[in-house]
């Protein structure tokens, strides 16, 4: 298994000076059933080929436009949407390919989306960056930072009128901190008790800048001043995220109002894929820190195989079945027809 052989275990590298950041305050207590933990396998590594696969069609010049990937990610996405229900509501980011898979999108129709033909989830209109998914509770990624706040505490405030006990996620990065709007949306989560998680992934780089350049203080300190119940969480265990996820999924379920998860991630390629060569704002040595200490698929599969949860026959199986489902979905989109120019008109509002 080249993409799943784990590394050697190591603590969460502490980075430049934000070590109270990259502390996992929400533990993994206990494990889930073995079905879901290969379940959550399966989601990350799923995740992962899709990504090496956009990577790959854009280098190839079969990709109209850019695409933001979410490899190193994966466990954020996975261990969030595991805790969801499947009428649960998730708003997406410019960086959305996880969440929209996590949440149970289907990869040839990703694909044909971002390759702009019909078949795609946005008829091809969308693109990377505006995939929605209404069957799954996919409310739309969105390439405004923070712009999707308003539209997931929305959501929440329709799940709390209409007293259906769905559960809205917003998920955005530490970028988005800068954005009044997240404010005016926790403010009022909180003042009405809406059913909505704020998961903020801070996969550390606004861009191209470190966050602790453009963002004052503590993160987590921001929710607290509303008094929104909040944790740091180790973004790279799968577990660790499921397991705050769940707990604060049940507690805005029960009505007991919102929560702020800080997710610590690490993004392994650039802001974008033409964001090559990155060593003008970070380290390459970073980089492969995260890479070999921190993988997320690695840290699960170390897990299955030292807790004797499961054989490494049943990791191969589960890749290679993978692998051709990410080619065939491939294939798929690259002979998908084109959506008919007398169209462009349609499904189109503002």
């Amino acid at each position: 298994m080249t993409t799943t052989t784990p590394g050697p275990a190591a603590p969460a590298p502490v980075l430049r000076d934000n070590a109270a950041d990259t502390v996992a305050r929400v533990p993994p207590k206990a494990d889930p059933p073995t079905d879901k933990l290969l379940r959550m396998y399966r989601q990350m590594l799923a995740i992962r080929l899709f990504e090496e696969r956009v990577n790959d069609l854009y280098t190839r010049a079969l990709m109209p436009g850019l695409a933001h990937l979410y490899i190193g990610e994966e466990a954020v996405a996975v261990g969030i949407c595991e805790a969801l229900r499947n009428d649960d509501y998730v708003t997406s980011t410019h960086r959305g390919h996880g969440h929209c898979l996590a949440k149970g999108a289907q990869p040839h129709l990703m694909f044909a989306e971002l390759l702009g033909k019909e078949a795609g989830y946005c008829k091809g209109k969308g693109g990377s960056m505006h995939i929605a998914d209404p069957k799954t509770g996919n409310l739309g990624a969105n390439a405004i930072v923070g712009g999707s706040a308003g539209i997931a505490t929305g959501a929440a405030f329709a799940a709390k009128y209409l007293k259906n006990e769905r559960v809205a996620v917003c998920f955005f990065g530490e970028g988005a901190l800068g954005q009044g709007v997240l404010y005016e949306e926790m403010n009022m989560a909180q003042l009405w008790k809406l059913p909505v998680i704020y998961a903020c992934e801070n996969n550390m780089y606004n861009e191209y800048t470190h966050y602790s350049e453009s963002t004052a203080g503590e993160i987590i300190d921001r929710p607290r001043a509303f008094g929104i119940a909040c944790d740091v969480v180790d973004g790279q265990d799968v577990r660790a995220v499921y397991a705050a996820a769940t707990k604060y999924v049940e507690r805005a379920r029960r009505g007991e109002g919102p929560a702020f998860l800080q997710l610590n991630t690490y993004r392994y390629h650039g802001h974008h894929v033409g964001d090559i060569a990155r060593a003008y704002y970070r380290p390459k040595t970073e980089e492969e820190q995260w890479r070999s200490e921190r993988d997320p698929i690695a840290l699960l599969t170390r897990h299955l195989l030292d807790g004797n949860i499961t054989a490494a026959g049943t990791l191969d199986q589960i890749e290679q079945e993978l692998v051709a489902e990410m080619d065939k979905a491939v294939e798929f989109a690259i002979n998908a027809p084109y959506p008919d120019p007398s169209r462009v008109a349609e499904d189109v509002y503002a």
